[in-house]
């Protein structure tokens, strides 16, 4: 239910602040405004004010401005058709601009307010662990390996391991060097680049993460109370041995309690400076299928805050950076060296927002940063129904120096239509595929 209500909160919020975008310009050059939709479909809440009708719609997926004059050319100087092209083209922006916008002030607060981030995001990047079959243990990395560049990106910190990977993988080249210390030597090491396909951990490469339970899970959707919540596992708890084998990272305890197939095990733990013992009894994942305790580690964070002027420039500097990404993956998914299996809709943006949501306000906003630029950019693509294909009809129409014939027009419509439909159908299936198949 939470994930719902921060999945419709953020959406809601996004959508009506990218149609003011709109809304806005079009008041600005005399566009009368007659609807101002949240939402597409019948109207479940709807007021009139002045010339325009807002109303929320029962489907909050778009949402939606209704100009006038906009499907019909009206003599009118209050008609959209009436304006010149210029002045279109700044309407059909609006939207985009403004989720820029929002993008910056948001990323302003969430650099002042400070976030938690994972104390290893900052440190140098030092592999804890390979996992069997991974793109990084067939390039031959080695726990302990300190990754300091991969392609022509320096590695300072893990953090700059995602950027770099994007990158060189956008890049033409048929072979990627890595380049690792390795005990006080320096190895160069030669691989194909990855297809990436979920992320970071799509490389089999893992920061060390120490044995200690970070928290205990009361609940697993579709097993019940877990294993760890019957037996007593506690915060704090660090894994010494499972059935007898030494632990010495969470990769490890992780690994033993799979190939449990589901066996009881017994727990070796240190607690408040005691050595104690547990048995339990996995409960096998309903969607991995693979045996839980329903135990997540503890992962040491640290605070970033800044000043406010210092954090509107972070956040310029870093939506930029966003927008070039960006960019760069829309040009991987087309090219192929990026899986369209990144691709996410609806359903990974509500576990999105609702995990941001469990995490605090800031990491909230963080989350809706970031797909306020997403649905920005996406609305820029000269598609057509999107912005970006009103753009580019504008554009053309300026060079023609006419209009385009209202059966191209009408065309363009129903193609842009009928492309947005089956993107959502395929992004919900990915959806759909992910959420079955996630670990």
């Amino acid at each position: 239910m939470e994930t719902v209500l921060a999945f419709l909160v953020l959406v809601g919020f996004l959508i009506w602040f990218h149609e003011l975008g709109h809304f806005l310009i079009a008041k600005l050059f005399g566009v009368k405004v007659e609807v101002f939709s949240v939402g597409f479909g019948p109207p479940i809440f709807a007021k009139r004010f002045g010339e325009t009708l807002y109303q929320v719609a029962a489907i909050p997926l778009g949402g939606y401005v209704k100009l006038y004059g906009e499907e019909e050319k009206v003599e009118d100087p209050k008609a959209f058709s009436s304006k010149p092209n210029w002045q279109k083209i700044l309407i059909a922006f609006g939207g985009p601009l403004f989720n820029i916008v929002l993008t910056i002030a948001l990323l302003t607060v969430v650099f002042w307010a400070g976030v938690d981030v994972p104390k290893y995001m900052k440190e140098p990047a030092v592999v804890g662990y390979v996992e069997e079959n991974s793109w990084a243990e067939k390039v031959g990395i080695k726990p302990g390996d300190k990754i300091v560049q991969i392609g022509n990106v320096r590695v300072e910190k893990w953090e700059d391991i995602r950027k770099a990977i994007i990158e060189n993988a956008l890049d033409k080249k048929k072979s990627l060097v890595i380049v690792v210390e390795r005990k006080g030597k320096t190895l160069t090491l030669t691989a194909d680049p990855p297809k990436i396909e979920t992320g970071q951990e799509s490389l089999g490469i893992n920061p060390y993460i120490p044995p200690v339970v970070g928290r205990v899970i009361r609940e697993i959707p579709g097993v019940g109370p877990s294993p760890a919540y019957q037996v007593g596992l506690k915060e704090g708890d660090r894994i010494l041995k499972v059935n007898g084998v030494p632990v010495n990272s969470w990769y490890d305890a992780v690994k033993l309690i799979r190939e449990s197939k589901g066996s009881p095990i017994k727990l070796t733990l240190e607690r408040n400076g005691k050595v104690i013992e547990k048995e339990v009894i996995p409960a096998l994942h309903p969607q991995s299928k693979h045996p839980v305790l329903g135990i997540a580690p503890y992962i040491e964070s640290v605070k970033e805050a800044h000043p406010l002027g210092r954090s509107v420039g972070l956040a310029i500097e870093r939506t930029k950076e966003l927008v070039a990404l960006t960019f760069k993956v829309l040009g991987g998914l087309v090219t192929g060296a990026i899986s369209v299996k990144t691709l996410g809709g609806p359903i990974a943006i509500a576990q999105f927002a609702g995990q941001a949501a469990e995490s605090g306000l800031i990491p909230y906003l963080r989350s809706m940063a970031f797909i306020s630029l997403q649905l920005g950019i996406f609305n820029l693509l000269p598609l057509p129904v999107l912005d970006g294909g009103l753009i580019l009809l504008f554009l053309i129409e300026s060079i023609r120096r006419r209009p385009l014939p209202d059966k191209f027009k009408e065309y363009w419509q129903k193609v842009g239509f009928a492309l947005i439909i089956s993107l959502m159908v395929f992004v919900v299936i990915n959806d759909i595929i992910r959420l079955i198949t996630t670990r």
